[in-house]
């Protein structure tokens, strides 16, 4: 038995393959792979470390000027960042203590998980003390996007090393345009490693190590939490129940290590997120916006989380069923993305920077060139369209920019190519032949101990196999693995 060959994007897809055309065409098949210091996932690094760079330059003009002159220049350049403005605002230029010092404007404590607190405190002591505000803001957003560049090039090894045999496809995180684009508006890309590293940590086997990763990003961001569901189901559906609990039981740990002393310490402040979360209205981005600005009596905070709480509910059973019913069990990358993408189609607010969740997930989930540029088209047109929006709002009399007609057809061009990326994954779930990463071989090669596991706990069509007509003598390729059917009765 040899160890089976990498799959070679540039020759398995057609948009791959049109695209290497760029730099000399599609791998030849006398290449000597593995002989040099490139390899694949230094080449990703490297990819996304430059793509990276270009997105700062993207932020050249905000940088020497508009974020901090004129309302609307910031917009008008579609280079907004949250990350110089909170520096002040957010109590780090006076040296306030997050979560425990309140803070003088209107908001009173930073509505910020705990470790992206910490992450913004760290930049902030890396920061010169000295000079004018205009220039500290200057650096903190420097030094930020250094920090940040560091996580961006995680997440693409991370992506890179989660499947095995598919290196190649961490080039799909590294060359996304909107993750270039939206990398350095706020801070999310931390808890997006963090989540990277856990998938592989999953991928290997390394159960425990998953779960305190997980449990890491959870307490930069609520959305990792979501990716624990699936995991349920699938241990479920596989009988898996010690590796799910060490998941679990790292991730609960891991988050109180961080949350649980200021949670002690200072209650009020800790708890400002989840506040906030909760009392914030109608926002960017969202269906509900929509609905909203085109309404005589729009619904109230309350009434919306109520039915955004229920409509992701939904979402949620019906992505148990599809878990436990499908023929074939489901991979966890593309639960994983499903339920991610439940969360934000259904949710009250759609910041830019939030595309960063997904494109990681979308990668593992759906490895397909065409179908995962066809996502990212939509997502930079949502991403033209909401600072073109606010340049409108700002802008007074003159009005330039996109009216509100015009940004929300841009929130139903993000809409519909989240959907289109969650149809696709969901058709693959239920006709696994039409799954990119199931078509090379494998099986889950980010599920780890799932990975070639047999169903203990199956629902509806799953738990009545087809039964053959006749007996069958020969290999047949089952869960990835290949075994020889006995044909004696």
């Amino acid at each position: 038995m040899h160890e089976p060959d990498l799959v070679r994007p540039t020759r398995d897809d057609t948009v791959a393959t049109a695209g290497s055309e760029l730099i000399g065409g599609p791998l030849g098949r006398r290449a000597l792979l593995g002989t040099s210091w490139w390899t694949p996932v230094r080449v990703v690094a490297l990819v996304a470390i430059g793509m990276f760079a270009l997105g700062l330059i993207q932020k050249a003009p905000c940088y020497n000027g508009a974020w901090f002159f004129g309302a609307s220049s910031q917009y008008t350049h579609a280079c907004y960042s949250d990350i110089p403005h909170l520096y002040q605002g957010r109590g780090f230029a006076d040296g306030l203590v997050p979560y425990f010092d309140k803070l003088p404007g209107d908001m009173d404590y930073l509505e910020y998980p705990v470790l992206t607190g910490v992450f913004m405190e760290v930049a902030a002591w890396l920061t010169p003390g000295s000079g004018s505000i205009q220039h500290q803001e200057q650096w903190y957003w420097m030094v930020n996007a250094g920090m940040l560049m560091a996580c961006a090039a995680v997440i693409a090894v991370c992506v890179s090393r989660t499947h095995a045999r598919r290196p190649w496809d961490g080039l799909l995180v590294a060359l996304a345009p909107a993750f270039a684009l939206t990398a350095t508006i706020n801070w999310d890309l931390l808890a997006v490693a963090l989540t990277a590293a856990a998938m592989m940590m999953w991928a290997r086997g390394r159960s425990l190590a998953f779960g305190v990763l997980l449990g890491l990003a959870t307490a930069a961001k609520l959305y990792p939490v979501f990716l624990l569901g699936p995991l349920f189901l699938l241990c479920l559906r596989a009988g898996k129940w010690r590796d799910f609990g060490k998941a679990l039981g790292g991730a609960a740990v891991a988050w109180l290590v961080v949350n649980l002393p200021v949670m002690l310490f200072a209650f009020e402040g800790w708890s400002k997120f989840y506040r906030f979360s909760q009392e914030r209205g109608v926002d960017f981005g969202s269906f509900w916006l929509i609905l909203a600005q085109n309404s005589s009596d729009p619904l109230t905070t309350d009434s919306v989380n109520t039915l955004a709480t229920v409509m992701v509910l939904l979402c949620f059973l019906g992505i148990a069923w599809l878990t436990l019913s499908a023929p074939r069990r489901p991979r966890f990358a593309q639960l994983a993305f499903l339920v991610v993408a439940a969360f934000i189609l259904t949710n009250k607010v759609y910041s830019p920077q939030y595309v960063l969740w997904l494109v990681p997930l979308a990668v593992l989930a759906r490895p397909k060139w065409r179908d995962f540029l066809i996502w990212q088209a939509c997502e930079v047109a949502y991403f033209l369209g909401i600072w073109m929006y606010l340049a409108y709002t700002t802008s007074g009399d003159a009005h330039k920019g996109l009216p509100t007609d015009g940004y929300h057809w841009a929130i139903g061009v993000h809409l519909l190519g989240t959907l289109y990326l969650c149809v696709v994954v969901v058709r693959d779930i239920l006709m696994p032949e039409r799954d990119v990463v199931r078509q090379a071989g494998d099986d889950d090669p980010s599920g780890g101990v799932l990975d070639g596991a047999e169903d203990a706990f199956v629902l509806g069509a799953a738990a009545h196999p087809p039964r053959h007509a006749s007996h069958f003598d020969g290999p047949q390729v089952e869960w990835g693995k290949q075994e020889t059917l006995d044909s004696s009765p």
